[in-house]
């Protein structure tokens, strides 16, 4: 049972509600815009086409993206804990560090995650292009594949870029670009510039999470050596940063909006936002990074209900 407990707290559950935000958004318009094909191709009223949440693309992307956060997440615990950068660490404890989970076990473990989340990507790709689409589903399977190696080179390696301060540049990229972008085309095999807004707002917000988590542990990563791009800026220039991404991904979703406006409710996503501002109060009045822990699932769980917001009010 401890092993157990050990293994759930390794996956880090409470990181999974921002991680799906992105598959949530890009979900939700690529079946509308689905939909509003059909309708426009058969003349159908379309009551027999099923909304997001009931299609199968989105159900294999949700369980697809929960792999790939696990599997960061683990990798994380194995290679910050052979570098003894969780030694001292502040927040939740680390299972390699701690010597709940061995190292070797931990591995084994990451290499099961991979193979079962690489399988239910494939199962994901055959259900959106099936045989007809076979250039598309060999580009989405090595996007599989690099999300996988970015999952795994964060924290291990000798060349780990989350101990060089690209992080933010990969969390941006898959979390909000890939995510919202890429289940977008699963349903609908091309794209609409206008996305890049959404896309960008999930990134900017799933960024600030990051940034959040490496103040809080800015003084243990200065001394292992983990050059994160907070203890590159320093704590003062990080804090401002941390704006800049609030206001960047609200202006992204705001403007998005704007540009597809019809109704006022589709602003209701703001109640999510009050939130983020009362975050970046917090932050701007933060005198001890580590007591910015609590912040972390605010703004996670912030995010995560402006996409489910931006779905059903769109």
């Amino acid at each position: 049972m401890q092993k157990a407990k050990a293994w759930i707290s390794a996956a880090r559950l409470r990181t999974l509600p921002l991680s799906i935000s992105g598959i949530i958004v890009g979900a939700s318009l690529g079946n509308e815009a689905f939909i509003s094909n059909q309708i426009t191709r058969t003349s159908l009223a379309g009551s027999n086409l099923s909304p997001f949440y009931e299609t199968p693309i989105f159900w294999l992307a949700i369980l697809a993206t929960v792999g790939f956060q696990v599997l960061s997440n683990y990798a994380n615990d194995y290679g910050d804990g052979i570098k003894g950068t969780d030694d001292h660490r502040e927040g939740e404890k680390r299972m390699v560090a701690s010597g709940l989970i061995t190292p070797k076990q931990m591995k084994r473990g990451m290499i099961i995650t991979a193979v079962l989340t690489l399988f239910i990507a494939s199962l994901l790709i055959f259900t959106a292009f099936g045989n007809e689409h076979f250039v598309l589903a060999l580009i989405f399977f090595n996007l599989a594949i690099a999300a996988i190696i970015a999952a795994i080179k964060y924290t291990v390696g000798k060349k780990a870029y989350g101990y060089s301060g690209f992080g933010d540049i990969v969390v941006f990229l898959f979390f909000g670009l890939i995510s919202v972008l890429g289940s977008y085309f699963l349903y609908v095999k091309s794209l609409d510039w206008e996305l890049l807004l959404p896309a960008a707002a999930i990134g900017f917000f799933s960024v600030a999470v990051l940034n959040l988590n490496n103040m809080r542990d800015i003084e243990n990563d200065a001394k292992v050596g983990k050059n994160t791009l907070v203890v590159t800026l320093g704590i003062t220039k990080s804090k401002k940063y941390h704006y800049l991404l609030l206001i960047a991904g609200i202006s992204c979703a705001a403007v998005f909006t704007l540009f597809n406006y019809h109704s006022p409710s589709q602003f209701l996503y703001v109640i999510a936002f009050i939130p983020l501002l009362l975050n970046g109060i917090k932050v701007y009045k933060n005198k001890e990074p580590r007591l910015l822990d609590s912040q972390l699932k605010i703004v996670a769980l912030s995010t995560f209900a402006f996409a489910i917001l931006l779905a059903f009010v769109h």
